[in-house]
């Protein structure tokens, strides 16, 4: 098996849609690795384990630990790379001499699952680190107030990250080789047709699975029941057209699999923390 190692920079960060790993043997960097995963369905091999992840998912790695991404389908899929180095937070650390803010990256899983509002929160650090790390990096014109607030930001990342990890948030995502490609093809079927009527029974039937046999395989395999990831898949598409576009929420409810608006605003709400008018008038006030 070939191995590769990667000389990390200082802080790296990239947020891409892609369709194929740019890097497609195993490697492992001097740096720690943050990657989170926006959407699609991958496959991750991460020391000795293997993790099937999904949206909403933050995978951990430690310097030095060899890992290799895997997208089977060759689905598209879009994420977020974060490489960093101690000596980015030298300054800060002091600070936080008490916290173990780098037990997470050892510890027995390496990834967590994220709830609707979670997303949120963690989507939004994410884009202001990458703003402010196009500032800071501007060779015509540095910014050191811009570089300090990517040190903080990414400090806020960590503390969040190691608060999940102390309230026991972590959760396998493992594969099983008996389930891959049943799960594969399951999940592809929902991303295809969230807009459509999807029932567990409906699944069960088109691939052969038992009701019970379907519930328990999924739920090992995605850390989501069958309806709580489709719900989340149908909540990212409403996010986006209800802040791209005009259309109103009675439409998006319908555009996303919804016949009901009122059940649409309920699970927004629970998933995103907030309802959907008030997720516009925020987001479209932050674009104005």
């Amino acid at each position: 098996m070939e191995i590769n190692f990667y000389e990390s920079e200082l802080f790296y960060i990239s947020r891409e849609k892609k369709t194929q790993s740019s890097i497609p043997s195993h490697h492992y960097h001097d740096a720690y690795e943050i990657l989170y995963i926006i959407s699609g369905e991958l496959y991750y091999f991460i020391g000795d384990r293997t993790y099937q992840v999904v949206g909403g998912v933050l995978l951990l790695i430690d310097m030095n630990e060899v890992h290799r991404l895997i997208n089977s389908n060759g689905a598209e899929y879009e994420r977020v790379t974060l490489l960093f180095k101690k000596e980015a937070l030298q300054s800060l650390l002091p600070e936080a001499e008490n916290l173990d803010l780098f037990g997470c990256f050892r510890s027995d899983s390496n990834a967590i699952k994220l709830r609707g509002h979670e997303q949120n929160f963690v989507e939004e650090l994410f884009d202001k680190l990458i703003r402010e790390n196009t500032n800071a990096s501007n060779p015509a014109n540095p910014s050191a107030s811009a570089e300090l607030y990517v040190r903080l930001r990414l400090m806020e990342l960590l503390i969040f990250i190691q608060r999940k990890c102390v309230n026991g948030q972590n959760d396998y995502f493992i594969e099983s080789n008996r389930t891959y490609r049943q799960i594969s093809q399951i999940i592809n079927h929902i991303h295809e047709n969230y807009n459509q009527r999807l029932t567990l029974e409906d699944i069960s039937k088109k691939f052969y699975l038992s009701l019970s046999h379907l519930s328990r395989i999924f739920k090992e395999s995605t850390g989501f029941t069958f309806i709580e990831y489709v719900n989340n898949v149908r909540m990212k598409e409403a996010c986006t057209l209800l802040k791209n576009s005009k259309l109103t929420v009675s439409e998006i409810s319908g555009l996303v699999g919804f016949e009901s608006q009122t059940h649409f605003g309920r699970i927004f709400k629970s998933i995103v923390g907030i309802p959907p008018l008030k997720y516009r008038k925020m987001n479209q006030s932050k674009l104005s």
